[in-house]
């Protein structure tokens, strides 16, 4: 039975992306091209959404992998992933990412022309930040490729026995608290990895957001192996885990603005960020499965259009931003017309050219649409 709320939850947190991405315009942590004007308030709103955006999307593609394991042969599912992921993944570094190259390029002085003289002479020049290839915000896309890969034989055989593993998490699940169990590797890989390796997106050296991401995908799946185990246990513990949600970020607070860095303070920050992370996640999937597990035709329109405006998105922003970033306006006005423009702009590409064009679908990911049943 299709869980509409995983629907609802991806559609949410990629519109939530776009939001994050205008927000990086305008806060002092690097991006592509900055605001003339920098909000240090910004970053604390940036800093809690930031925490567990990601790390529910890659737990959200883990149950989807349950899901998709259940039709198809293990042949299969890695040939329609490398089609889904990447094709897109390919015709974005082509087509989409490029653009965002090129205003960067401008707002620094690296470059001077036209987008055409830039697409024909230094677009695939090097590896970016050194060069300009790069893969920029699609950089999900090979790392759930990679992770499918991977933990295909392994998630073949879980799905087809009933391993004793499986019904070990059922039981830890169904413990009080036994479901926060989880944090323990997430802990691990956050206290002794993440000081060693800065998160570079770049896939063969970006070895804590990896191992964090991969250990993400793979409770995904396993969640979803334990049946209504899993639903059951986020529904008798969500309002718990939104009183320590707030605990926690509210202790990450406090040590940002009071303490210093340390032995003791990184250990104890450390287990308050990935306490807080699967506090929000179990948080989310608990309301989602209250409200949100029902089908719509907005639903319909919005899991389909997702994917496309994903890898549209940010270029759209990074446009729009460089053409805002000099200007004597407010936070207001600018924030308003990246939104708006944003999603104005993804949805008429998305709308009046990708769907009308069959040849473009496979590279924005979208599958063929199912006919109406009669």
């Amino acid at each position: 039975m299709r869980r509409y709320d995983l629907d609802w939850l991806r559609v949410i947190v990629f519109a939530l992306l776009i939001f994050y991405h205008v927000g990086m315009f305008f806060v002092p942590w690097g991006w592509h091209i900055k605001n003339n004007e920098i909000y240090d308030w910004l970053r604390w709103p940036m800093l809690f959404l930031n925490q567990w955006r990601l790390p529910i999307l890659f737990v959200i593609s883990g149950m989807g992998t349950y899901y998709a394991l259940g039709k198809r042969s293990m042949g299969k599912f890695m040939w329609e992933r490398f089609l889904r992921l990447g094709i897109p993944l390919v015709a974005g570094m082509i087509l989409i990412v490029p653009p965002q190259v090129y205003f960067e390029r401008m707002a620094e002085g690296q470059f001077s022309g036209s987008y055409w003289e830039y697409f024909t002479t230094v677009a695939f020049d090097g590896v970016y930040p050194e060069g300009n290839l790069s893969w920029h915000h699609l950089w999900f896309l090979p790392y759930l490729l990679v992770f499918s890969w991977i933990l295909a034989p392994l998630f073949v055989y879980l799905r087809r026995h009933q391993t004793l593993f499986i019904e070990w998490v059922k039981r830890l699940t169904q413990k009080t608290w036994g479901i926060y169990a989880f944090v323990i590797p997430l802990y691990f890989v956050e206290s002794l990895v993440e000081p060693f390796f800065d998160v570079t997106h770049a896939l063969v050296d970006d070895w804590f957001n990896f191992t964090f991401s991969i250990i993400l995908f793979f409770y995904g799946f396993i969640l979803i192996a334990t049946g209504e185990v899993f639903w059951q246990t986020v529904a008798r513990m969500k309002q718990k885990a939104l009183a320590l949600g707030i605990l926690c970020f509210s202790g990450q607070l406090i040590i940002w603005l009071f303490f210093e860095d340390g032995y003791v303070i990184h250990f104890t920050e450390a287990l308050l960020k990935v306490t807080n992370i699967w506090s929000w996640i179990l948080v989310l999937f608990a309301y989602a499965a209250q409200y949100l597990n029902k089908p719509s035709k907005e639903l319909a329109y919005a899991n389909r259009a997702v994917y496309p405006f994903y890898i549209l998105h940010q270029t759209v922003t990074v446009a729009i931003g460089y053409y805002l970033m000099d200007l004597n306006w407010s936070f207001v006005p600018k924030a308003f017309i990246l939104v708006v423009g944003t999603f104005g702009v993804s949805w008429l590409i998305y709308d009046l050219i990708i769907l009308r064009i069959p040849l473009l679908h496979p590279l924005f990911g979208l599958k063929k649409k199912k006919p109406a049943k009669t």
